[in-house]
């Protein structure tokens, strides 16, 4: 989908051939337009006044083939206060009511929103008309190929814009592929998208198989991968936007193509949407994709650990000890909590790049769905300025998360008397208990773990993948490149000689 920005009155608007034009009305938009009076602006000033349309942000009202209006359809959107989220919400709104088979150029006349919200509304257009097709016969992709969105001042709002597109790129992405069934998105066949990724302007993408694995000594990792049949694949991403002494942000993928719980199996309804279970695989890979358009200036590495967990005859089984690349020893008391031993391996494997951070990003508890719903991710971290930092990124990209505790008292029910640890604490507060199993791999790193349980996907009619959470790791890594602008610059001798402060 093609998306473009202009400055557009809402005369010029008016006279765009376009299937359907967007009319997005903010509150303060209801005394503002008193002075214009072209046709769009009056049929929706008077519908406003005559109240057929509800003030509410996200109401809609459609008109058909109105007088002096070249777009066939048009759609008067409220946008609330003007806001990122209220302008979210009236772009979805719009077109859901819109027919959307019928669309192939829309207009989307924002006036004078702000820059962020201008993001909002591209990402919500993306977010609407996006289309799985992939493993389907007949079925109609995207119409939609040609987005027009019109604004007061385009060069106010061009990075804004640009950003929007980007995000918008990145959370397709890491839709399409956590939405394909596990038989068409084995780990061989996600680290082959990923050497696609490797193709884009300062990316580059090494992917390791078993030997290359075992070499390194991730016995945590092959030992969920040893109960299927497919190979497990290892992809370690690289973006290089700043110089090579400038340390990287690190961000960890689990990437559980399909996940039967292995030896301890799942129940069987609903299994089929363990294969989303890739989903942190799935936005990290997609916020490479969005950081090769937006080149910002800072060195980002992906880890991806990528296998299925399955039970046949070689898979681990509960009782078992497996010694990490870190070379604590683990036992696995449930094998269906493999996500944090694949998991413990990359972030052991993340400390030889000394971080600036190190982010993982899991599907990784049922108990923080229980305890976030579907609203925020759970986040955890080992620094206040990290989780200040990623927050706030949440709250800018309209794609939240919530700080959890991390208390050493919740790593008592990890203790084992065969191992250094077991993989699982019980059922009480698991979604902790998990993070602070993973703690114990992040070494003096500033770590932050995203428990994207509640947020990846949703099921029942709407069953789908979300690409959360790339919105908000593509904020925080602006933000953070634009945090390292501001620190004083030093050479790479003087980086190599000189210890980072944790």
């Amino acid at each position: 989908m093609d998306f473009e920005l202009k400055t557009l009155t809402s005369h010029q608007a008016a006279s765009m051939a376009a299937d359907a034009l967007i009319l997005l009305w903010p509150d303060r938009a209801d005394e503002a337009a008193g002075g214009i009076d072209d046709p769009l602006t009056l049929w929706a000033r008077g519908a406003v006044a005559d109240k057929d349309i509800e003030p509410a942000a996200g109401s809609c009202l459609l008109a058909h083939r109105l007088p002096g209006v070249q777009p066939r359809r048009l759609a008067l959107a409220r946008a609330g206060d003007g806001s990122a989220a209220a302008v979210r919400k009236a772009v979805l709104a719009a077109l859901k009511a819109l027919p959307q088979d019928a669309l192939k150029r829309l207009v989307l006349l924002a006036g004078n929103i702000a820059a962020p919200a201008v993001s909002a509304a591209v990402q919500a257009v993306s977010e609407a008309s996006y289309r799985y097709v992939a493993t389907k016969s007949q079925a109609k992709p995207r119409a939609l190929q040609k987005v027009t969105v019109g604004v007061a001042d385009a060069g106010a709002v061009r990075q804004a814009f640009e950003q929007g597109v980007a995000v918008a790129h990145g959370v397709e992405w890491a839709r399409e592929w956590a939405n394909r069934p596990g038989n068409h998105a084995t780990p061989t066949l996600l680290a082959e998208a990923a050497r696609q990724l490797g193709r884009q302007p300062k990316v580059s993408v090494e992917v390791l198989g078993p030997k290359e694995v075992a070499k390194l000594g991730m016995g945590a990792f092959m030992a969920v991968a040893q109960g299927s049949s497919e190979p497990l694949r290892f992809i370690v991403l690289k973006y290089q936007g700043a110089a090579k002494s400038s340390v990287p942000v690190v961000l960890v993928g689990k990437g559980i193509t399909f996940d039967t719980g292995g030896i301890s199996l799942k129940p069987a309804p609903e299994m089929d949407e363990m294969k989303f279970d890739m989903g942190g695989a799935a936005s990290v890979l997609g916020t490479f994709a969005a950081l090769a358009r937006l080149q910002p200036a800072i060195n980002v590495v992906g880890l991806v650990p990528s296998c299925e967990n399955m039970p046949d005859g070689r898979a681990i089984k509960p009782g078992d000890v497996v010694t990490s690349m870190s070379g604590q020893t683990i036992e696995i008391l449930n094998t269906d909590a493999e996500g944090r031993l694949i998991l413990c391996d990359a972030l052991t494997y993340a400390q030889r790049f000394q971080p600036r951070a190190l982010i993982d990003v899991a599907t990784l508890t049922g108990a923080c769905v229980i305890a976030l719903g579907g609203v925020r991710a759970g986040m955890y971290a080992n620094r206040d300025e990290l989780a200040q930092a990623l927050y706030q990124a949440g709250e800018q990209a309209l794609d939240p998360c919530w700080r959890m505790p991390l208390d050493d008292e919740y790593a008592e029910g990890l203790k084992s008397p065969f191992a250094d640890m077991a993989n699982v604490a019980g059922r009480p507060a698991g979604s902790v208990t998990a993070a602070k199993f993973l703690q114990k791999f992040v070494g003096e790193a500033p770590w932050a773990h995203l428990d994207i349980a509640g947020v990846a996907w949703k099921g029942g009619a709407a069953k789908g993948a979300t690409g959360r959470p790339v919105p908000l790791l593509v904020q925080y890594l602006l933000d953070e490149a634009s945090r390292l602008a501001q620190e004083p610059r030093r050479s790479a001798k003087t980086a190599a000689k000189t210890p980072r402060k944790r």
